[in-house]
């Protein structure tokens, strides 16, 4: 019955990518169509696979039916979803209609179910209109989202325009605070001594996607400059702000309370830190993070590299910190001014 119901739901292509993870025809696996809660509660007693066959956007609460999912499922048990992401919505609507009256339709249909539905002040408006049915999400949300309900991701694939994720209950999870949508907002770094502080930056990533660093690194791996390849997490106004350094100013603030320094290692998140070698992270407890890293005096291009150039900067400003950081600077300007380089 249920391999029946994803055939004639989905088509025998996503039926291939579900099976590859559970077997549907267990008494253990629950297959449903839903968009409420309340059909999730119901579930019992707790199964070692759930598949929902409606895509995420007409979940008003996307939280809440995620963490209600993460407490039907027995430990390490699979959750399969799906989503039609932003850019899935709009080869849809480019398909259906001419050109020019897609780029129009698309273009109201974003700022209404996209923007509209983020800010806090037409939030409450958006949700009276249309109940909560037919968002629009970044891939980055959707999947950010279900890794902020405590699930790792195991798979994420595009099948008949729709985005569908394979994910395993984490039995260690715990709670975190939720994430703003606001363009200003706070990170958790780590500062000297191992003490956590908390960086200021402009928003630059899709909401969530802060929860996705370590299956961006199981995936897409890192790139010359150790940032990772394709990242989909980066929003398109993102990157210009990134290339004109406008993501970094709020840092000032970081700056003027005395937690980081002018020249220094870049305050980096538990998560990045782990990639680092145990030197490396030993030498990074003596120092202050800084607005301006040694990768712009040195450029290096791979993660070995750029351990090696931090490990060359804390050792010579340890022995010369005034003359260090005022060469460093002077190389970092130079090759930011003549040789363009710029954050990705």
């Amino acid at each position: 019955m249920n391999k029946t119901l994803i055939i004639q739901e989905q088509g025998e292509a996503a039926y291939e990518f579900i099976s590859n993870y559970m077997d549907v025809q267990s008494g253990e696996t629950e297959v449903l169509k839903t968009i409420n809660v309340f059909n999730i509660k119901k579930i019992e007693p707790p199964k070692r696979g759930i598949v929902n066959l409606n895509k995420i956007n007409d979940i008003k609460d996307i939280n809440q039916f995620f963490n209600e999912v993460h407490q039907k499922l027995v430990d390490n048990g699979i959750f399969i979803g799906c989503v039609e992401t932003k850019e899935e919505r709009r080869k849809r609507i480019y398909r259906k209609y001419p050109i020019i009256i897609a780029q129009i339709y698309y273009f109201f249909d974003f700022v209404f179910k996209r923007v509209f539905s983020k800010l806090f002040f037409t939030r409450w408006f958006y949700f009276f209109i249309t109940a909560g049915r037919n968002q629009t999400l970044s891939k980055a949300e959707a999947l950010g989202r279900v890794a902020y309900a405590g699930f790792e991701i195991i798979e994420d694939n595009e099948i008949n325009n729709l985005h569908y994720f394979v994910v395993k209950k984490n039995a260690d999870f715990e709670p975190r605070p939720l994430p703003r949508f606001s363009l200003l907002f706070k990170m958790q770094r780590i500062g000297k001594n191992n003490k956590p502080i908390t960086v200021f930056k402009i928003r630059t990533m899709h909401p969530y996607a802060e929860y996705l660093q370590d299956y961006l690194y199981k995936t897409n791996k890192l790139q010359k400059g150790g940032k990772f390849r394709n990242d989909y997490r980066i929003t398109t106004w993102g990157r210009v702000f990134r290339k004109l350094w406008i993501d970094e100013l709020p840092m000032v603030y970081n700056f003027i309370k005395g937690e980081i320094k002018l020249v220094g290692v870049r305050p980096l998140s538990e998560q990045y830190l782990n990639l680092y070698t145990e030197e490396l992270k030993t030498l990074r407890k003596e120092v202050k993070p800084g607005l301006i890293p040694p990768f712009y005096a040195d450029l290096p291009e791979t993660l070995d590299d750029i351990i090696a150039s931090e490990i060359r900067y804390i050792k010579a400003y340890k022995q010369r910190p005034f003359k260090t950081d005022v060469s460093y600077f002077y190389k970092a300007v130079c090759n930011i001014l003549f040789k363009k380089v710029r954050s990705n």
